[in-house]
């Protein structure tokens, strides 16, 4: 053996501490308190058993080939070139030419006033608006949000100290005067297609809420999460669109309509916004991968996205009127419907006298993964949620025969 290999071993054992050096003595070993390092129980435990179910009527997905994998992989292969500087820590608000790209997709799609400084590319929905919430703390102690509105929101309000107020909604969408009685002057809302309700607020309440902004110099936070995806009207213009007081923070997402697993969304600042995140800590890092980045880019500045979007919408309209047509002709009249039109779901619920706990026991037993709006909304507003967006065409007529079985078990 070298002495080399002997010096290193002995210098390494020194290092972590095994060993320590006195001049002119050499080397002795520490004093260490040893423990029985054996285990009784494995290291590692067995993960719970997941369940392989025949249906999964999830409402919050797209079936897996919908997903433009091969022109994914040739845009991923363009933008891996090599102008890319990975030596660099990238743009914490996003990379320019990315946003570039939003700004003109939000102008021309959402009837946006915005332009690319305006935008922070976020890695998902929850770190969005944890960044809101936080540049927000230091004026707005309270949060004003739909009830029933998206559990997401309050929870990461309420993590960051603020007060909830629920507000109730009707046909048109939030009751303003209701808001109007509370303290709050920061407003979260989801007035294309609120969740999970699924009223559109019309112009004339959207006006009053600006005006009810612009009075109280106040805030509201619009999440347009899912505006793409609507089946009978065209997708309703912005809120932040009719703003003229930069009174709007805007939400938007890929996740709906293209996929969750990108984790791309984005926020709009309003102007006096930008220099607050700028200034903050989270404005020095990036918060979505390069190559996403770029990839999204020219998904965007090519036109794939907006071709996609046709597609997307025309296929998921499909399944939407079969899941539609299916629920009619096997449940007939002993069910109604609440929510249709738009999204990734239609949500109904029994007209006739109903065991809901008896479904969800014969559900499990039977695998058929069944969503309740009472998951979503702490038990304000019940509905069973029947996601289509996951199921190939042909296989939707079978999943609701499935379905009704156990529906007629429980009546």
């Amino acid at each position: 053996m070298s002495k080399n290999t002997v010096q290193n071993a002995f210098s390494q054992l020194y290092a972590e501490g095994y060993i320590t050096s006195y001049a002119k003595s050499g080397y002795f070993v520490s004093d260490m308190l040893y423990e029985d390092f054996k285990v009784d129980k494995p290291l590692l435990k067995n993960e719970e058993e997941i369940i392989e179910y025949k249906y999964d009527f999830i409402p919050v997905r797209l079936a897996k080939n919908s997903f433009p994998l091969k022109l994914f992989k040739i845009l991923s292969a363009k933008a891996l070139d090599d102008s890319l500087d990975f030596g660099k820590y990238l743009d914490g608000q996003g990379e320019l030419s990315l946003r570039i790209e939003l700004a003109k997709y939000l102008q021309s799609s959402r009837a946006l006033k915005c332009e690319p400084s305006n935008i922070v590319v976020c890695n998902g929905f929850p770190e969005a608006m944890g960044l809101v919430a936080k540049m927000l703390k230091y004026k707005y102690k309270s949060l004003a949000i739909e009830k029933s509105g998206y559990y997401i929101t309050k929870k990461v309000f309420e993590d960051y100290g603020y007060d909830i107020n629920k507000i109730d909604i009707d046909n048109n969408g939030l009751k303003i005067k209701d808001l109007e009685r509370t303290d709050s002057k920061l407003v979260y809302i989801t007035p294309a297609h609120q969740y999970p309700k699924a009223v559109t607020m019309p112009i004339s309440n959207r006006m009053k809420l600006l005006k009810w902004a612009n009075k109280n110099d106040a805030l509201i936070i619009e999440d347009d999460y899912d505006s793409e995806l609507s089946y009978v009207n065209r997708p309703i213009p912005s809120l932040q669109g009719l703003d003229t007081n930069n009174k709007v923070i805007y939400f938007g997402t890929f996740s709906k309509s293209l996929s969750p697993a990108l984790r791309v969304c984005y926020v709009v600042l309003p102007d006096f916004m930008i220099d607050i995140y700028k200034n903050s800590f989270d404005s020095h890092f990036p918060k979505v991968s390069l190559i996403v980045q770029k990839t999204m880019e020219l998904f965007l500045k090519e036109g794939h996205y907006d071709r996609y979007l046709r597609k997307i919408r025309t296929l998921n309209r499909k399944k939407h009127n079969l899941m539609k047509k299916y629920l009619k002709y096997y449940l007939k009249d002993t069910f109604t419907i609440e929510t249709q039109g738009a999204g990734l779901s239609i949500n109904i619920n029994p007209s006739i006298d109903f065991d809901i706990d008896k479904l969800q026991k014969l559900a499990l037993k039977n695998k058929i993964k069944l969503y309740f709006t009472n998951d979503i909304t702490n038990n304000e507003w019940q509905a069973i949620r029947m996601g289509f967006g996951g199921f190939e065409e042909e296989h939707i007529q079978e999943a609701i025969k499935e379905f009704s079985k156990i529906w007629y078990k429980c009546t």
